[in-house]
């Protein structure tokens, strides 16, 4: 069982890794966003899978759980004798994958509350303008969902670059990018290794939205304006952290927003593939494969061990 554990939960998610920072720039951002989230949350859950397989080995390995189920206990160990710390290292990922993935779920469901309230207001336009004197706008998921803009954004740009805020926090509602988003976060917390693509997601999110934006308005220059100009009001005034924001202005790593001005204003379509896009779920997808594997053996083994008696 051995060998499952370094595919699935070693080797894999680190080529997910590797092949989403390979491929990450060369992808639409849109077909990045998908690929990138998926993969992740696949290669988390098959990790997941063989963690919880090699967790239920480790208590099989204890003498007085063997006896209680009728298990040989020395069947189950004899299985990984030359590497028995792998039974008792997964017990310790498992725990820590599953807090790590709860405390996620727990911040998005506090960001729940706040979509309770936007939903609440009367039903009316589905842009909703708020009195703050925070620089932000958020799209909230629901139906229907809503685009929140505060009197502060609104203040800070002109009609065109209003228009420009709604068509992009308006992609995020129609791509619905929040349960990508989760799906990655979820990701990055059950495995350490795919943190770095919950955030590169993030960031296409952003560009891709920025990209459905010039769709809509049809011009890229105005696109980089209304976000620079958004930017520079918004980071003079900081605004409450709130766990559903795919924020049309802030970023969760410092040089996300001048790089998004750059791509909009030097676009590289012509650099851009999407059939590599399969590399990351192909990757994903086999180690899934292995997970499966490892639960066919933990079968066959403990099947063995129960023939074999205490």
């Amino acid at each position: 069982m051995f060998d499952h554990f370094v595919w699935s939960v070693l080797v894999i998610p680190a080529a997910v890794v590797v092949i989403a920072a390979l491929l990450a720039d060369r992808l639409p951002p849109a077909a990045g966003v998908v690929a990138l989230a998926w993969s992740a949350a696949v290669a988390a859950v098959a990790a997941f899978v063989s963690l919880g397989t090699f967790t239920v080995k480790a208590a099989g390995e204890v003498p007085w759980i063997a006896a209680r189920f009728g298990l040989s206990q020395r069947t189950i160990v004899q299985d990984t004798v030359h590497v028995r710390w792998v039974s008792w290292v997964s017990v310790v990922m498992l725990a820590y994958a599953a807090h790590a993935a709860v405390r996620v779920w727990r911040r998005h469901r506090r960001g729940r509350e706040f979509v309770r309230e936007v939903a609440e207001l009367p039903d009316l336009e589905q842009v909703v303008l708020i009195e703050s004197d925070e620089i932000d706008a958020l799209a909230v998921p629901g139906r229907p969902g809503r685009i929140v803009v505060t009197t502060g954004m609104r203040a800070v740009l002109d009609d065109d670059q209003f228009a420009v805020l709604v068509a992009h926090e308006r992609a995020h509602l129609e791509a619905d990018h929040f349960r990508l988003m989760l799906m990655a976060e979820l990701a990055g917390a059950a495995h350490p290794a795919l943190r770095w693509v919950a955030h590169r997601v993030s960031y296409l999110i952003e560009r891709a939205a920025d990209e459905r934006a010039v769709g809509t308005v049809g011009d890229r220059r105005a696109v980089a304006r209304a976000i620079g100009v958004a930017a520079l009001a918004a980071n003079r005034r900081p605004a409450a952290d709130s766990s559903l924001r795919l924020s049309f202005a802030r970023a969760v790593r410092p040089g996300e927003v001048p790089r998004r001005v750059a791509e909009l204003l030097t676009p590289r379509r012509s650099r851009y593939f999407t059939w590599p896009a399969i590399i990351p779920l192909l990757l994903a997808a086999g180690s899934m494969v292995w997970a499966m594997e490892a639960v066919r053996d933990l079968y066959q083994l403990l099947t063995l061990a129960g023939s074999s008696g205490p």
